[in-house]
């Protein structure tokens, strides 16, 4: 493998893309990460109430393309897309990430209850059924428990960054008696502070973890993942 892997990091929404670039910059500057945006995806997925054969074949292609310009590995950022994800990656010879695995990885390591906040409603149900399918292979006592956050999602989609992180931090003070909370989407991971700031819970961003697991798939290493990348980031 070569030092600096190519990685395509595909995005159903634009409000994804920054904080990845981000998370790569702060932990894994030198990987050569590239952008695949298809911004139709995210209002399709909303107005259907499950994945549909189309957008799953969509998904295939995009993971097609994705190995077809040299990368070695394929990281999706949207949330909704769960199954379409696994399937696609069954066409390839790469690795094949979903946006929440590694931080679901990581939250089941660090005890029984998570807690996880979410903004795009399309995406609970397969985010809440990876979790299960991740307990069962490590964990099976450990559960989850969703907390939507109404408003928040069109706020950041408006430019209004300070008005979705309150939202976020508010219904993340609330929270009691779990282990870590989970900010679901990638979109998410720009609250970070503000719900740090409002608990004493551990929090996990699918960015940070994304990259420190893709590091360990393909350089076989652990990097300098920083815990707080987006604290200098209205």
């Amino acid at each position: 493998m070569k030092a600096t892997p190519r990685i395509a990091l595909i995005h159903a929404t634009t409000i994804a893309m920054e904080p990845i670039t981000h998370s790569f910059k702060a932990a894994w500057p030198e990987a050569d990460a590239v952008n695949i945006l298809e911004d139709s995806l995210s209002p399709d997925r909303a107005k259907v109430s499950e994945l549909t054969d189309e957008l799953v074949a969509r998904i295939v292609a995009l993971t097609a393309y994705a190995r077809s310009i040299g990368s070695a590995a394929v990281l999706f950022t949207c949330s909704a897309f769960g199954r379409a994800i696994e399937h696609a990656a069954k066409h390839v010879d790469i690795p094949v990430l979903k946006p929440n695995e590694a931080m679901f990885e990581e939250a089941i390591r660090s005890g029984r209850r998570t807690a996880m906040l979410y903004t795009f409603a399309p995406a609970k149900e397969s985010m809440e059924q990876e979790f299960r399918e991740e307990a069962d292979r490590t964990d099976p006592s450990a559960m989850i428990t969703s907390f939507f956050v109404p408003g928040a999602i069109d706020a950041v989609r408006a430019g209004d960054v300070g008005t979705h992180n309150r939202l976020i931090a508010a219904e993340a003070a609330k929270l009691k008696d779990f282990d870590a909370i989970t900010l679901a989407h990638f979109s998410m991971a720009r609250a970070r502070q503000a719900v740090e700031a409002a608990t004493n819970i551990p929090v996990l961003t699918s960015p940070d973890a994304a990259v420190a697991k893709l590091r360990v798939i393909l350089l076989g290493k652990d990097g300098p993942v920083h815990e707080h990348t987006w604290r200098t980031f209205a």
